[in-house]
């Protein structure tokens, strides 16, 4: 067992944040259902932990009895197969840990034996379509390789984390990241690769609009299977149309041509939600609202004869909304908040979160403003001007951010230092 100093039991922590990512090009079907393999590569923005990210603290203690897992502060059991090949191979991987002000040697043998509690909190909704499972396993993974001293890089980590959940490979890494689908039966060929950090294209400017954060019917899960099992599209998608927009995508990421990136992006989602339709039963991840927020875009795109805006939706009903820098940016505010205002006793403050500067730029400073933004150019002289209030919960504002880190301030760790329960 491992060696300690007088005290008879102890705690030792890490805690990490890993953020949450959106594909331009998505990752839709696997060719293994256990391993988590796709049938294509995939293309990803990881979005600033700031804003969107998952926050995880791992405890190991002689006094803990059996594995245990708390979710935004409810605990859930780790009894499913996901989670137990994520803890089966970070325990695999564990290396000798010394905690000098413990005066405590953990040998690499006692990992086996030694049981953890886990906590993770999500900023944001869970399971609404926001990438919260990919940034939940990014974290779990990541915290426990922390905890428990494995050597392996972020690479070889992100293999481990796509046996969680696929997405959440591209949530080891910051900024542009490709999850490659690989060839090997075991998986040790899928896993992610950062294409660019978040410093190569600073100027581009995301905003969410939170459609709903309920819940979705059909769980990407199983959505994904009934796809590859009845959709005629997908089969041409992965084989195909996928490979060719891959090698596009990462040209406009690695010149910054935004014009291409746009085009890609909206093209990659809607046939992405093609394919859904194409399921049977269909798949309707998106809403009415969705697809406004669609013809927005596209009207403004349309009438400047150029991308001013791509947006691309996961599997679920909430628009991302990508902007090539802040000018644009505002100005899409504007129009979103014309046509989804807010109901008239929403606080302002909690209506756009993230970001909230990009109020002031959008010249909004108050529920009046709202009211008295004019329709945009390209709808003017269509008449009626419907306006959608309280179509839109609330919206996020925020950009490409970094990678996993680990947080030292304890002040932040989501479990007791000396019970190792919530706190």
């Amino acid at each position: 067992m491992a060696e300690k100093g007088s005290e008879s039991e102890w705690v030792v922590m890490a805690t990490g944040r890993s953020p949450t990512n959106i594909a331009v090009i998505k990752y839709w079907g696997k060719r293994d259902e256990d391993l988590i393999l796709p049938i294509n590569d995939s293309i990803s923005l990881t979005l600033d932990p700031l804003h969107l990210s998952a926050t995880t603290t791992a405890a190991v203690s002689p006094g803990f009895f059996r594995d245990r897992m708390w979710l935004n502060g409810k605990e859930i059991p780790l009894s499913g197969e996901r989670y137990q090949k994520c803890l089966r191979e970070i325990r695999k991987r564990a290396n000798e840990v010394s905690d000098e002000k413990k005066g405590l040697k953990i040998k690499k043998e006692d990992w086996e034996s030694l049981h953890v509690h886990i906590s993770s909190y999500n900023n944001f909704p869970t399971a609404a379509g926001l990438a919260s499972s990919a940034a939940g396993f990014a974290c779990l993974v990541f915290t426990l390789a922390k905890l428990m001293n494995v050597k392996e890089d972020l690479g070889q980590i992100s293999s481990i984390a796509r046996q969680g959940s696929g997405s959440a490979c591209r949530s080891l890494f910051g900024g542009f990241v490709k999850w490659t689908m690989g060839n090997n039966a075991d998986g040790s060929d899928s896993l992610a690769i950062q294409l660019a950090d978040e410093a190569h294209w600073t100027d581009l400017v995301v905003i969410i609009a939170v459609v709903s954060s309920k819940q979705k019917e059909t769980s990407s899960t199983s959505g994904m299977r009934e796809t590859v099992q009845t959709s005629a599209l997908i089969k041409h998608r992965a084989e195909t149309v996928v490979p060719a927009r891959m090698l596009k995508m990462e040209e406009a990421i690695a010149n910054r041509d935004f014009a291409s990136f746009a085009k890609l992006a909206c093209s990659d989602s809607n046939q992405f939600h093609a394919v859904c339709l194409d399921t049977s039963p269909p798949i309707f991840y998106m809403n009415d609202t969705s697809h406004r927020i669609i013809n927005l875009v596209e009207k403004w795109n349309h009438s400047e004869g150029t991308p001013q805006v791509a947006y691309t939706f996961d599997a679920g009903p909430n628009a991302v909304l990508i902007s090539p820098n802040r000018k644009t940016a505002a100005l899409l505010m504007q129009r979103l908040l014309y046509q989804f205002p807010p109901n008239q006793e929403t606080d302002l403050t909690s209506f756009v979160v993230g970001d909230k500067s990009i109020l002031q730029d959008a010249g909004v400073r108050s529920m009046k403003d709202i009211e008295n933004l004019e329709p945009p150019i390209e709808i003017k002289d269509k008449v009626p001007h419907q306006r959608f209030t309280g179509d839109v919960s609330y919206f996020i504002c925020t950009r490409v951010g970094s990678g996993p880190k680990v947080l030292t301030d304890e002040t932040l760790a989501l479990l007791d230092p000396v019970t190792g329960l919530p706190k």
